[in-house]
């Protein structure tokens, strides 16, 4: 893991973000335990991918889910 010395913290909410162009769903979440996620769903060559992260920001690590539909099932779209 490279850090960069200059790091600064910022927030980003939780929410879901389709990117057409690429053909992925990514994905920001907080666990019940207060961990942060970033997950990346889409047709990637060794499968969904997910960044799990300290308290303070900092990769906690990572892993590949290889198996089943791992695209967020809470997507819809807002009725106005």
């Amino acid at each position: 893991m490279k850090m960069d010395r200059n790091n600064k913290v910022w927030t980003v909410r939780q929410q879901v973000i389709e990117d057409p162009a690429s053909g992925l769903t990514i994905q920001f979440k907080l666990m019940p335990d207060g961990s942060p996620r970033l997950c990346i769903f889409g047709d990637l060559p060794f499968g969904n991918r997910e960044f799990v992260f300290d308290k303070d920001g900092v990769e906690a690590g990572a892993g590949t889910a290889l198996t089943g539909p791992c695209k967020p099932s809470w997507i819809r779209e807002i009725e106005c």
